[in-house]
């Protein structure tokens, strides 16, 4: 499995608040059926290497099929072939060092 950190962000003006666009993008990773967790700056999403690139595509060509001429997308996959990580298990492992050293 692999995790994706994944941002979208139409770039076409108007309001400075992208709220109502995130959500969005959120609703379709919910019919995506995919592991996912929303952070403050952006979601992060649990799936194979080829399900997280195919809904990265997705995510990324929303706003252009809705009307937006100019989109920025930043993305990062970590993709692990030697054993399974799910969302929070990155930060739990380094949770747990704190706790050794402290």
């Amino acid at each position: 499995m692999a995790l994706m950190d994944i941002s979208v962000i139409p770039l076409d003006g108007g309001s400075s608040g992208l709220s109502a666009k995130i959500a969005e993008l959120e609703a379709l990773l919910e019919e995506s059926g995919l592991d996912y967790k929303l952070n403050d700056m952006g979601t992060t999403v649990s799936g194979t290497a080829a399900e997280l690139f195919a809904v990265a595509e997705k995510l990324h060509g929303h706003f252009f099929a809705t009307g937006s001429q100019r989109v920025y997308t930043v993305l990062k996959i970590d993709d692990r072939r030697d054993k399974n990580v799910g969302i929070g298990e990155k930060v739990a492992s380094v949770n747990r060092e704190m706790n050794r050293q402290g």
